[in-house]
């Protein structure tokens, strides 16, 4: 596969996962398209994967994918990394894995680095030494925690509304201004009858037995996170076009417009996720 590097040399995508599952696969290819495509107008300087050949097929699977779009690929395993300290002190041996990383991936200087399923906590050094976003699995301002957190959180409030977001990573964990972020409805039209038929089981049996009983295949609950698993790739793709095309950027620490101004907000992007979602191609960015 051609990377089309003397498109997009501008701006640069440092790319970190952990590679365990098929949707951090999708992920990166989705990318790569969209890269190719032109959508993207940049190009993924190298993919660092904390896991290393033989941990894991579908990290073996990610890292051949990088290879084969041309892009550098370097690994350091963290289940292998001083595994003692891991377990004795948690931050000591954060430190001192994400001290290893910096070091592996200092020769492939990069504008933003993306978590794409990377399943540990970053360091505060690797904070300040790098501009990092990741995914959130709620709009600015909404509940903290996983995706099932924030589920439970959205219908114990009777939120009428959600999205998601793409938020700088911060040395406090899922703290950081969010960059970008869609939102979409959970109230009216169609959720009428799921909110109905919640209430009642609410009412009937309260939260705690709905979690235990029912849990994510509650049909509030899952429609919920079927619609905002719909935007996530699309989020990505549009957040990574607009830093491509400077439209917005990080300096230390903090977001600009494409004229240098001082972003006090995050982008609404959810015009553009909903005419993506409208076109009916998950490819067409």
């Amino acid at each position: 596969m051609d990377s089309k590097k003397d498109r997009h040399e501008d701006t640069a995508f440092g790319w970190w996962t952990t590679g365990r599952d098929q949707a951090a696969i999708d992920l990166l290819h989705t990318v790569c398209r969209a890269i190719e495509e032109g959508t993207i107008p940049s190009r993924i300087a190298y993919v660092f994967s904390s896991r290393e050949p033989g941990e894991s097929p579908y990290s073996d699977r990610l890292m051949e994918l990088a290879e084969e779009y041309g892009i550098p690929v370097v690994s350091r395993s963290a289940v292998k990394f001083l595994p003692d300290l891991r377990k004795n002190d948690r931050e000591a041996w954060r430190n001192a894995y994400h001290g290893e990383v910096l070091r592996t991936v200092k020769d492939f200087p990069v504008d933003v680095v993306v978590l794409a399923g990377y399943m540990w906590v970053v360091s505060r050094e690797v904070c300040e030494k790098l501009s990092i976003i990741n995914l959130h699995p709620a709009a600015p301002g909404g509940p903290a925690g996983t995706w099932q957190e924030v589920i439970w959180q959205l219908l114990e409030h009777h939120a009428e509304k959600t999205g998601i977001m793409m938020h700088l990573v911060t040395p406090e964990l899922d703290k950081g201004p969010a960059v970008t972020y869609c939102t979409f409805p959970i109230a009216g039209g169609r959720w009428v009858p799921l909110w109905r038929s919640f209430n009642a089981e609410m009412e009937k049996s309260g939260i705690e037995k709905i979690k235990s009983t029912a849990g994510e295949s509650e049909p509030l609950f899952a429609a919920i996170r079927e619609e905002g698993v719909k935007r996530e790739l699309p989020l990505i793709v549009q957040t990574l076009r607009a830093f491509a095309h400077r439209e917005i950027s990080i300096r230390n620490g903090r977001l600009y417009d494409g004229i240098g101004n001082e972003l006090y907000e995050p982008c609404d992007l959810s015009d553009a996720i909903e005419k993506t979602l409208a076109g009916g191609r998950k490819e067409a960015f």
